[in-house]
């Protein structure tokens, strides 16, 4: 406990059969945040660690750690396409699994800006289950027609595969169309300029209001709700309450989080009860009470 910090434990079993920590930190070289929990077990540990990366995606590695740890190397799982493969000794500690991690989450940057550009512009089936870990997205095309892209994970501004789905002599008219078009095909142009040229037509987009709701996200934990548990008080399950007032940012935030993140840096000031902080997106001043909402 004293290498994580009492200061950081949020709770814990009275027998100490399990231990829970919050340790909130901020990265060199990128402007983000992370965040580490652990969830201690007489016999296994689990340890939950979330990054932001470049574009400021959030990415959590759930980490195993046998009772035998560090003998025995950790079992690791993440929202990622693959996992790295584990370079690990009796020397090795956490600090080396999560620099791996994080290496390993630049391999995949190019990958997941292919994806975003997909996601945020074109017609996704079944959006809500599309993850980080699928290299393939269901683009609906107009008329009832589906096409299927697979994305090359470590080539993501290649050609990428294609499946059509849909109506006989639609399907057909698009398979010949994306036949005679593969040439055109450029690696310096954008995925979606490339895709609208092979199949010669515009693709539907994304409706405003299904745009309009990830305003209502959380620009800290891009989540439009927090978790539901006895720890969070009566801001359990709460929205995002909190609004840059900067019109031309108005990111939205949970006030919850921005406190916590506003606490990890040194440049914050606390007057009372009320945070006061610049903004993480457009730099701009703002303030926040500490266990209140915003309304």
């Amino acid at each position: 406990i004293e290498e994580v910090g009492w200061d950081h434990l949020v709770r814990a079993g009275g027998d100490l059969s399990f231990l829970i920590f919050r340790v909130f930190f901020v990265l060199l070289l990128y402007f983000m945040l992370s965040s580490l929990f652990l969830v201690a077990y007489p016999v296994i540990l689990l340890v939950y660690f979330g990054a932001r990366d470049k574009k400021g995606r959030v990415h959590v590695m759930e980490i195993q750690l046998d009772k035998t740890y560090p003998k025995v190397p950790p079992m690791v799982s993440a929202d990622v396409p693959y996992i790295f493969n584990l370079k690990w000794s009796m020397n090795s500690r956490l600090k080396n699994l999560v620099q791996q991690f994080e290496k390993h989450l630049e391999k995949l940057q190019g990958f997941w800006s292919t994806l975003d550009e997909i996601d945020r512009s074109l017609q996704i089936v079944d959006s809500k289950q599309a993850s980080r870990a699928i290299p393939s997205r269901q683009i609906h095309v107009g008329n009832d027609c589906f096409i299927i892209l697979f994305v090359d994970i470590n080539d993501p501004r290649s050609l990428p595969e294609c499946r059509f789905m849909g109506l006989g002599n639609t399907v057909n008219s698009l398979r010949k169309t994306w036949k005679r078009n593969v040439n055109k095909w450029e690696r310096d142009k954008a995925f979606l300029e490339n895709l609208e040229c092979l199949l010669n037509t515009q693709l539907p987009r994304l409706a405003d209001e299904e745009t309009n709701n990830h305003l209502d996200e959380c620009g800290i934990c891009y989540a439009q709700y927090l978790p539901i548990g006895d720890e969070l008080g009566p801001q359990t399950g709460s929205a995002a309450d909190y609004t840059c007032e900067n019109n031309s940012c108005s990111k939205a935030f949970h006030s919850m989080c921005l406190v916590d993140w506003l606490r990890s840096i040194t440049t914050t000031r606390q007057s009372f009860n009320v945070l006061f902080g610049n903004c993480p997106y457009c730099s701009e001043p703002i303030a926040v009470k500490i266990n209140a909402t915003k309304n």
